[in-house]
């Protein structure tokens, strides 16, 4: 969106209502705090809020409520928190929420912390239409497949005569599809003395925030109704299957979006793309693929099969597949994989490999270094050209102390090797299959640190007569003498 789109639309307030128990989802967590796309749900509604650029914007939270202020803060540091003591309503929740605001004057827009697909653009635009039809209030609508449960919107012209709920309404008005979604642009003035005139006077015993838009309209206030046809941004969340399906819709549409700019995904219905992911032209994602965080792919990468990226950077054209991935970088050409775990700080430079299961922490691997096999590497620095034969160990811990390992440009470690932190590998030098090595190796020299090799005999005749080992023994011994009488 451009400034001057958010200019032109910036609101007084934003009141988001989230203090919901959300029982439902039988969790320790808030409702709002469960994740769509990666990113929770109450994170996602000030996003959306966000695009209407309001002078003041707040939360309002009651269950579990220092976790969701502690996690605002985090996330979105301007945003005001009101607490609603006990969950009476809507229309209380709304009134705490502008108890915690300065005078107001202009739009207020009320929305949820719940409707995760819900976005910044359909805000704009509600608040476009409230301000062409020169509207009091403004509700959001939406005709879904099944409205039960949902309040009907029932017009009168291009107005909303009334929003009638679903245990108030005659058949005929429960045969209307277009509901009421919760979300709602109200002049200042109108929803202040809207909300000082709320009673308790109805069933639930609770404050409603639409009875504000009877006052409104009793009041000679006109109230619009705006048609979203995007029904499903309109969806809320109340228990895990609901999330699993707005998950799975997000994600359809993240992918939709990813595929149109040109990213190939072979198979959607296993590939899972977070919301702050950045993709490339020509990337390829393979199937059981999934990429979280701020994880970025340059042109030309293939990730997968069965990959996880987590807030990783892939340069161009490189290859990770079959591998779990985590805080990397991951250089142009590079290819990782099958069977890879690379963890937190690793860095593999231009053109470098890290093959089939290889372990990797704070490790600096240099360009076209490679790590093919079978190998840990923990707090390393590999220089260019390096080769780290398979089974390798980089002993950084002894216990008490972590230390690092450097290995120099074009080194050699030979396999089965051990390095002992902290030690360090010179350039151009070599390191022998098998050796343990503690202490430093210098430029152009070979390090040989393994035992003697003795060969006892007639071992196994003494300490394992009778078995298997001992037959074959005896039958090789037999043919060498054989072999020799007959020279």
């Amino acid at each position: 969106m451009s400034e001057s789109d958010i200019n032109v639309t910036s609101v007084a307030a934003v009141v988001v209502m989230a203090a919901g128990a959300g029982t439902r989802m039988k969790s320790a967590t808030p409702k709002v705090l469960h994740e769509v796309a990666g990113k929770s749900m109450i994170s996602l509604a000030v996003d959306a809020a966000d695009a209407l650029a309001p002078q003041q914007l707040v939360v309002v939270v009651g269950h579990g409520r220092d976790l969701v202020s502690a996690h605002l803060a985090d996330i979105a540091p301007h945003v005001v928190t009101a607490v609603q003591e006990e969950q009476r309503g809507t229309g209380d929740a709304v009134r705490a929420g502008l108890a915690a605001l300065s005078q107001l004057s202009g739009e207020v827009v009320v929305t949820s912390g719940d409707v995760p697909l819900l976005t910044g653009q359909t805000l704009v635009e509600l608040v476009q239409a409230h301000r062409r039809d020169a509207n009091t209030v403004t509700v959001l609508t939406a005709r879904v497949p099944d409205p039960t449960g949902y309040g009907r919107i029932i017009r009168a012209g291009d107005q909303v005569a009334r929003i009638v709920e679903q245990s108030d309404g005659s058949a005929e008005e429960l045969a209307v599809d277009e509901i009421n979604a919760g979300i709602y642009v109200f002049d200042a003035d109108a929803l202040s003395s809207g909300i000082g005139a709320l009673t308790t006077d109805n069933a639930q015993g609770e404050f409603y925030l639409t009875d504000v838009i009877t006052l409104a309209r009793n009041s000679g206030g006109r109230v619009g109704g705006w048609l979203l046809a995007d029904y499903l941004q309109t969806e809320g969340v109340n228990d895990r299957i609901q999330l699993s399906e707005r998950n799975a819709e997000a994600n359809r549409r993240i992918l939709r979006h990813w595929m149109t700019e040109g990213v190939t995904v072979l198979d959607p219905a296993s590939t899972w793309v977070h919301a702050e992911v950045d993709l490339a032209v020509d990337v390829t994602l393979l199937p059981g693929t999934t990429l979280a965080g701020a994880t970025s792919v340059a042109a030309g990468a293939t990730i997968g099969p069965d990959t996880t990226l987590i807030d990783v950077e892939v340069g161009e054209n490189a290859t990770v597949m079959r591998s779990h991935v985590e805080l990397a970088v991951i250089g142009a050409g590079a290819t990782v994989g099958p069977f890879s775990y690379l963890r937190p700080g690793t860095e593999l430079g231009t053109g470098g490999k890290v093959g089939a299961f290889v372990e990797t922490k704070k490790a600096v691997i240099g360009a076209g270094t490679k790590v093919p096999h079978l190998t840990y590497c923990g707090d390393a620095v590999l220089g260019e050209g390096v080769n780290i034969g398979a089974g390798t160990i980089f002993a950084n811990y002894d216990g008490v102390t972590k230390s690092t390992t450097v290995v120099g440009d074009n080194s050699f470690v030979g396999s089965d090797s051990v390095l002992v932190a902290p030690v360090e590998i010179a350039p151009g030098s070599y390191v022998a299959a098998g050796s343990t090595i503690t202490t430093d190796v210098g430029p152009g020299e070979l390090a040989v640190a393994r035992g003697q090799q003795r060969n006892i005999k007639g071992w196994v005749e003494r300490k394992r007569p009778g078995t298997k080992t001992d037959e074959s023994a005896r039958a090789a011994l037999a043919e060498r003498e054989a072999g020799d009488n007959g020279k």
